[in-house]
């Protein structure tokens, strides 16, 4: 099984072909291939400083609540960001989030249990969000446990198990079946009248399903490798800094002043699209200079490296959306 099979590269390229406000610098992206080939890119270990673990089949629930919530966490000027403090640190963030649903788990509520979900009001999951500020978006996210516990009744008998199983050890097979059953993972924009597949959710649970167990029994996947990289906020900001990503003057005047870009716009889309392409690019060029990377290796590497504030970077692009 293939890539192609989700359509999120060849859906890529097309956009990068037929982009008016974004270009790959294809000079620049080959320089520092070349430059990165020695460069370390050992993906770390499921840390369980932030994570929850229960059984294989508690596991995977969570992680799949996990990246259903797994979204749009700036706040904007003014507003307090949201932060949790758990185990004496404080955290923000996808890690926020983490220890958020752990310390609901340690707390006795049932979250791995899909009637909990279906049932899950927003008082409740206020209270088990609870921190400095609130979670941008909380509505939105109740609207994704709801769905995601309905979802689980009505296809796999409340047992997501059952759904990672079908897929027999494909992880493509699994972010597909992920984007179809639970319509909140349905990553899909249109460009041009052509449907753009980004999956970026969809294709992370996977990941983390896979790290969450060790990359054993449900989380071992023959196909990993045929993963693209997770369409996101941080990688494209990193990719203009190193000069891999250009934007036009138009485009690039709004992102540096912060201005929303409507979700599934043009300008959105190309922005996604020329990141997942690029690392592809990227991936593929550092093959060929023998240095053999799945995707999403390369994608924590390029996250990881925006955590620091580089020379050239400018400000991320900003779309309230329940995608990324």
């Amino acid at each position: 099984m293939e890539t192609a099979d989700l359509g999120i590269l060849s859906a890529c390229e097309f956009v990068v072909e037929n982009a008016r406000d974004v270009r790959i610098d294809s000079e620049r992206l080959r320089e520092l291939s070349r430059a990165w080939v020695d460069q370390p890119f050992q993906v770390p270990g499921w840390d369980d400083a932030i994570h929850w673990r229960g059984t294989v089949e508690e596991t995977l629930h969570y992680v799949l609540l996990l990246d259903a919530l797994n979204f749009c966490f700036w706040v904007d000027p003014g507003q307090t960001r949201w932060e949790v403090d758990y185990q004496g640190q404080r955290y923000n963030g996808y890690k926020a989030l983490s220890v958020a649903l752990r310390r609901a788990m340690e707390e006795g509520i049932r979250l791995t249990e899909a009637r909990t979900l279906a049932e899950l009001t927003l008082e409740e999951l206020a209270h088990l969000l609870r921190g400095q500020g609130q979670i941008p978006m909380l509505e939105q996210r109740l609207e994704h446990a709801n769905q995601v516990g309905r979802q689980l009744l009505a296809l796999w008998g409340g047992d997501f198990a059952r759904a990672v199983d079908s897929c027999q050890g494909s992880a493509v097979a699994l972010a597909a079946l992920i984007a179809r059953d639970f319509p909140c993972f349905h990553d899909v924009s249109s460009y041009r009248g052509r449907s753009i597949p980004l999956y970026k959710r969809a294709q992370i649970t996977v990941v983390d399903i896979a790290g969450s167990l060790d990359f054993q029994g449900p989380g071992q996947f023959f196909d990993l490798d045929q993963l693209t990289a997770f369409a996101d906020y941080k990688i494209p900001q990193v990719l203009r800094a190193l000069g891999i990503l250009e934007y036009s003057a138009d485009l690039a005047a709004r992102v540096d002043r912060q201005e929303l870009l409507a979700p599934g716009s043009a300008q959105e889309v190309e922005i996604r699209a020329a990141m997942v392409w690029a690392v592809e690019l990227i991936r593929r060029q550092m093959n060929d200079l023998g240095r053999t990377l799945m995707a999403y290796e390369l994608d924590w590497w390029f996250w990881n490296l925006g955590q620091s504030k580089l020379p050239e970077e400018r400000p991320y692009h900003r779309v309230r959306t329940v995608f990324y």
